[in-house]
């Protein structure tokens, strides 16, 4: 039977992760050192499962509303206030299947056929596809090392048609771990407005900024929050990705769009779930995020770490100050992001990911995450080391 007939032309257009294609490698393969998937190495909080735990006991197993259940819309609330200094309504936030559900159901209910996103690259695998599939026409903003990996005013005006509709902004990046600035965000700002676009920002890993640097997001800056939905979840922060929770903060007029969706789609999030995430916030309320802030401090410990080693060993490597990944080029070794990666997977049995998973503009850099142990990473670095040798 040919099934080719049937296939959507979209989807057979569509490659598969680039990361999930390293990491089924070293998963089938004795002695690898996996530093791929960008996954916290640490567990859910325990007050988190626990109340998982009671939430099931209490015979909390059905439905919950679709938006999510209020006392979790209440703290989110609370929470994007104190943290990040947003105001919204509890009927402006929905809680969905990770962030990556809330950003499928984003582009769904703003895209009509033929409609231009701008998507600053290097950038995680799922934005452009998802693009796709909803209809639109992904744009690759190349950003590169010498500024940080930052989206400037000069990029998106040299990238703006009269068919641009809508704009990532998505720091702290994923795979550079670029942050931008209030300043640099006030700089796009005018921009942005002027052109009349909607800004979908991806901040799951805002809580991971490093140094001196506080997480600002583009929504804070006067003008913006009218037009940005922010998007944010408990997976990195609070180690939570097999759990999926995730949610969207969106002007209501928008949010009611991509609550329909999400009706439809997914009905709700896992009710579990969602009661470990409410757990999360009410013990951060009262301790001031000491879990958070302490994964934070142990991610430091090893970004600084491992800049130092890939530095030491002769890659260049832009200093990053957001999520839990380094972006180091290649170029000098010879190779590709690509052909570094297969090399080093075979020779020294360490798997990292090309560059180029994450758009064009990374097709000479390779991802490594630092979310894994301290003796995993100084085995890695040996290992690199060793292979450099040759």
């Amino acid at each position: 039977m040919n099934y080719d007939k049937y296939l959507s032309d979209r989807v057979k257009t569509l490659k598969p992760s680039g990361i999930r294609k390293f990491f089924d490698v070293a998963a089938a393969m004795p002695d690898c050192i996996s530093l791929g998937v960008g996954e916290p190495n640490f567990v859910t909080p325990d007050n988190a499962r626990e109340a998982a735990i009671e939430s099931i006991k209490r015979g909390e197993t059905k439905y919950t509303s679709n938006s999510g259940i209020l006392e979790l819309r209440e703290a989110i609330v609370r929470y994007l206030k104190e943290r990040f200094d947003l105001s919204y309504s509890i009927n402006d936030i929905i809680i969905t299947v990770g962030v990556s559900e809330a950003l499928d159901n984003a582009l769904r209910a703003l895209i009509n056929f033929g409609d231009e996103v701008l998507i600053p690259e290097p950038c995680f695998v799922s934005y452009a596809p998802c693009v796709t599939l909803a209809g639109g026409v992904p744009v690759s903003l190349p950003c590169t090392a010498d500024n940080g990996f930052i989206l400037t005013k000069e990029l998106l005006e040299e990238y703006i048609t009269d068919k641009t509709k809508l704009l990532f902004v998505p720091f702290p990046s994923n795979p550079t771990g670029g942050i931008m600035t209030k300043e640099e965000l006030e700089d796009i700002a005018p921009v942005i407005i002027e052109n009349d676009l909607i800004v979908l920002s991806d901040e799951v890993y805002a809580e991971l900024t490093y140094g001196d640097k506080k997480h600002v997001s583009i929504a804070s800056i006067p003008g913006m929050k009218e037009r940005t939905i922010v998007f944010n979840g408990f997976s990195k922060a609070f180690a939570m990705t097999g759990w999926r929770i995730g949610f969207a903060a969106a002007p209501s007029p928008i949010a009611a769009q991509i609550l329909k969706i999400h009706q439809y789609a997914i009905m709700c999030a896992p009710t579990a779930g969602q009661y470990a995430a409410l757990a999360c916030l009410e013990e951060g309320f009262k301790d001031n995020f000491a879990t958070v802030n302490m994964m934070k401090e142990e991610y430091d410990r090893k970004r600084k770490f491992l800049h130092k080693s890939l530095i030491e060993l002769g890659l260049s490597c832009f200093e990053p100050l957001g999520a839990f990944y380094m972006f180091p080029c290649v170029k000098s070794t010879g190779m590709d992001g690509e052909e570094f990666a297969n090399e080093f997977l075979r020779a020294q049995k360490v798997a990292v990911v090309p560059g180029g998973a994450f758009g064009e503009s990374g097709k000479d850099h390779i991802r490594i995450s630092y979310a894994y142990s301290m003796e995993k990473l100084e085995k890695a670095m040996e290992r690199m080391r060793a292979f450099l040798a040759k």
